[in-house]
């Protein structure tokens, strides 16, 4: 039994294994073809921070595999009133086939998998969110072939998604260039040697971006942290990216960002709707990379058909 509690616990070569799937997974799809491998399976999914595009993606998806789903919040469970994790994990995992969480510090969902008999997914936490890199680096391989040797600029943040493209980095063999805003960079706590040797970190934003194959960035304000909102805007406001950003980039550069997006801050409207945005084609994704998720973690390696 697999969990995916962040992007390192899976191998390049699982990778390549879920990206080979989801290529298929999504084919079928855009054709209407009926694909069913997940039948009477459950998915529960865990919600203590509130979502749009992971609970879509990840409850289409279940379905979409022939399986069914849980939503469940912090309100609707004995967690609210206290219960521990390693009970609740006990319990659930004893009644479903797989379980999503999104919630905040990354050691609650660690808790809840040592204890779970079903495979765990991270959702998202405070500090990664693996399921939204693995639908980023499908998105770059799809557009623009192998990401191996290529270089990312991170735009904002030192956020969970910044600390996930940095594991991907090692894994996938590119450069991660890193501006930050002072105050606001990765926490070294969570980078480790191998993980080091892919990052360069600039004060200037636009040299960040110099020649990077693939822009993205994320709000200034990550959710838990909106007592900050206006002190943010002060902070940031040198780091947004735009037509000017992009265009030091290499002429056939992408621009990616995990939205949900807010015009004018982190990222201009023209650069958003523009055409080296891949942002919905990556919304999209997040189905489609989730469900090779969703049937490796239950099945294991399925024979090609």
């Amino acid at each position: 039994m697999k969990h995916f509690l962040q992007f390192k616990d899976f191998t390049r070569e699982e990778f390549e294994y879920l990206f080979e799937r989801t290529r298929h997974i999504k084919a079928m799809f855009k054709a209407y073809a009926i694909y069913h491998p997940l039948g009477d399976r459950m998915l529960a999914m865990v919600f203590e921070k509130q979502s749009t595009r992971t609970r879509v993606s990840f409850e289409a998806g279940i379905h979409q595999l022939g399986g069914s789903s849980i939503n469940l919040t912090t309100t609707d469970t004995q967690l609210g009133r206290g219960e521990p994790i390693e009970d609740v994990a006990r319990v659930i995992s004893r009644m479903v086939d797989l379980v999503m969480i999104r919630t905040f510090d990354q050691s609650i969902i660690e808790r809840f998998a040592a204890y779970s008999r079903v495979p765990v997914i991270n959702g998202l936490t405070n500090q990664y969110h693996p399921c939204q890199i693995l639908a980023d680096v499908f998105t770059y391989i799809e557009r623009r072939g192998s990401i191996t040797g290529k270089t990312v600029a991170w735009i904002g943040d030192g956020n969970n998604m910044c600390s996930t493209w940095l594991q991907a980095a090692h894994i996938f063999d590119f450069q991660l260039n890193v501006s930050s805003p002072e105050g606001y960079a990765l926490n070294t706590e969570l980078i480790t040697a191998d993980e080091l040797a892919h990052l360069t970190t600039f004060e200037d934003p636009m040299k960040a971006a110099q020649n990077a194959d693939l822009v993205t960035t994320d709000v200034w304000t990550s959710m838990g942290f909106e007592a900050e909102t206006n002190e943010r805007k002060v902070d940031f406001v040198d780091f947004q990216v735009d037509e000017e950003m992009m265009a030091v980039a290499r002429s056939n550069a992408l621009f990616m960002h995990c939205l949900p997006a807010h015009r004018g801050e982190e990222v201009s409207a023209e650069v958003l709707e523009g055409p080296q945005s891949v942002v919905w084609d990556e919304a999209e994704n997040r189905l489609h990379a989730q469900k090779a998720l969703m049937e490796y973690l239950i099945l294991g390696r399925v024979a090609k058909p």
